[in-house]
Order: structure tokens, then C-alpha cells, then sequence
């Protein structure tokens, strides 16, 4: 294996607790969390070259500004910005990676301990659904990597967000950095600790697959999303989107028989 796919976020980053102090786009103490959350990226990067990963591409998943760029380490290349261009013209450039993991991970929306948990949007998104299974951020990157045959090997970031990827997908590695107590408080590790375990972790995470590959995501369809928001002003915009179902206020649906067309709608 030598070319990896890093995709991040920030609310599973060591010394994070809060969406309005560290999180959201005008947090106060937004600029000094991008540099923690891009230190434990570094980390994943230099387990990977330790073990001859050659071609890494970070991927900020957080949204615009998630990482700090003057920061990040070679040989790393950094994908950042929105709007995104069309996931048809990404996925020309990210399927051609071996496999992927994931730094900054926080757990879906409603698991009572975790801190910061969501999915995509903590303000506007109650949950999502796939096939009636509550899925979270986790479930839905590793799903649409999954279609094309890449595995996630490796996560990073809150502890229940560590069991959620392990619960789907046998085999990955997992390294947590800190402990939800609840929505607003965590118990995080040292900033050296955390970098020192992801680091080591990647290393080991990468010789596993290599002796044992982890096999990618992949479920059955067809398949049916449902998104239900906290507001019904929310599903209104989504309800005009062509394929979608209104099922109640607050919930719309879709339907489809390829996974890529159906996960991020």
C-alpha cells in the first residue's frame, strides 16, 4: 500500500468540547483548534511514511478552514475549500487511492456520552437513517469509499466514535484521544500523548492491512435514506430536491439503487 486517503474533522480532536468556543466558523478560539486538530493529522502522516506510504492526500472534511495549511507536513497534499466541485469529478482523483482513513472523528447524532456528537449538521439534523439503521459520518464516508473498493483501515478522534467504526467494519484500528462525558465536556489526553498514539497507531494500522487487508464497506441495496431535521423550514428546501419524499414535517427521503447517489443527499 502506498497511497492513502486522510479525510479529517475537528470535533474529534484532542482538547475540543465545544461547537461555539472551538468548532463552529466564528468560534472564538477557532484558529488555535485548527492547529491541534492539524498536529494529529501531522501524527497519521508520519506513521505513514515510517511504514512507506508515498502518496498521501488530506482531505479537510470539516468545511472551509478546518486545518491549519502553513502547518501540515510533506509529502502530504491538502484538498480543501468549498463549494466542493461535483463528487463525479472528485472521485475521478480520490478512487485512485488504496485505502483511507480518518483523523478528528466524532460520533453520530444521539449517543448520550459523546461529546460534540452529530451528523453533518448539529443545529439542523436530528438523524439519519439507511435502510432504518441510524447512521452517523462514519457510516456515510465509509460506505461511498466502500463502492469503489476502498476500505478505512484507520480512525482517530472521540472514544464512542471509536466503537461506532468499529461496530461497521471488521478489523480497522482505532485510536482514541478522548473521552465524551456528554455533549458539552470531555476528558482528553495530552496534545503529545494523542499525537504519540496516533502516530504509533497508523504505523500498526498499516502493517495489519498489509498482512490482513480490511475489507472495504459495502451494504446490499437497494437502499433508503432518511434525513429527519430539527426543523421543518430545513426539510421544506430538501423536499424540492427531484427524487426526494416528504414523509412527515420534518423527514424526507430518498431512494436509489446506488449507494454514491443515495448517501449524501
Amino acid at each position: 500500500m502506498k497511497r492513502v486517503l486522510i479525510f479529517t474533522d475537528l470535533e474529534g480532536t484532542a482538547g475540543i468540547s465545544s461547537f461555539p468556543n472551538h468548532a463552529a466558523l466564528d468560534a472564538k478560539y477557532l484558529d488555535r483548534f485548527r492547529r491541534l486538530a492539524t498536529a494529529e493529522v501531522n501524527a497519521a502522516i508520519e506513521g505513514l511514511v515510517a511504514v512507506g506510504v508515498e502518496d498521501i492526500l488530506v482531505v479537510d472534511g470539516h468545511g472551509p478552514e478546518g486545518l491549519w495549511y502553513e502547518d501540515l507536513i510533506e509529502p502530504a497534499k491538502f484538498l480543501h475549500g468549498r463549494p466542493l466541485v461535483p463528487w463525479k469529478m472528485l472521485d475521478s482523483l480520490l478512487d485512485e487511492y488504496e485505502a483511507c482513513a480518518i483523523i478528528g472523528q466524532h460520533a453520530m447524532a444521539g449517543v448520550r456520552s459523546s461529546n460534540m456528537n452529530h451528523t453533518q449538521d448539529p443545529y439542523g439534523i436530528d438523524h439519519i437513517k439507511l435502510n432504518g439503521k441510524p447512521i452517523g459520518e462514519i457510516a456515510q464516508f465509509a460506505l461511498y469509499r466502500g463502492a469503489k473498493g476502498m476500505p478505512l483501515f484507520f480512525l482517530s478522534g472521540e472514544e464512542d466514535a471509536c466503537r461506532e467504526a468499529e461496530s461497521l467494519i471488521s478489523g480497522v484500528q482505532t485510536v482514541a484521544v478522548k473521552k465524551g462525558l456528554g455533549g458539552g465536556s470531555a476528558i482528553s489526553l495530552t496534545i503529545t500523548e494523542a499525537r504519540r498514539r496516533i502516530r504509533q497507531g497508523m504505523e500498526q494500522a498499516v502493517h495489519l492491512h498489509r498482512n490482513q487487508p480490511v475489507k472495504p464497506l459495502v451494504w446490499p441495496g437497494p437502499y433508503v435514506l432518511e434525513k429527519r431535521f430539527f426543523h421543518t423550514i430545513d426539510a421544506d428546501t430538501l423536499a424540492n430536491q427531484i427524487g426526494a419524499e416528504r414523509v412527515d414535517g420534518q423527514t424526507v427521503r430518498f431512494r436509489g439503487e446506488n449507494i454514491r447517489e443515495v448517501i449524501y443527499r
